[in-house]
């Protein structure tokens, strides 16, 4: 089944979130390798698809898994959530209807 993961970043974590963001996309593209990625992305705090130094606000993923728990743990474990990036992470099941 599908899960939307939507992290909310923590306030003035912009250089910990680009220090991370390798790990971070490391565990992503091993989820596009298997098939289960289906979109992931930043919401830049501005206007702007780069923010520059008014950073972001979160991030959204919406990935398949086996179930809400697995979506969790990946969640949990991610880089953004184990160095403070994120001040939480929302996972909800994900129903594409389009494209």
């Amino acid at each position: 089944m599908l899960y939307a993961l939507i992290g909310e970043d923590a306030p003035n974590t912009l250089e910990q979130r680009l220090a991370v963001r390798g790990e971070h996309l490391a565990r992503l593209q091993a989820l596009q390798a298997e098939g289960r990625l289906v979109l992931a992305g930043p919401c830049p705090a501005i206007d702007s698809p780069d923010p520059g130094p008014a950073g972001f606000t979160g991030s959204v993923i919406v990935a398949e898994f086996d179930s809400l728990e697995e979506a969790q743990a990946w969640a949990a474990a991610d880089p953004y959530t184990t160095t403070g990036v994120f001040v939480r992470c929302t996972v909800k099941p994900f129903r594409k209807v389009l494209p």
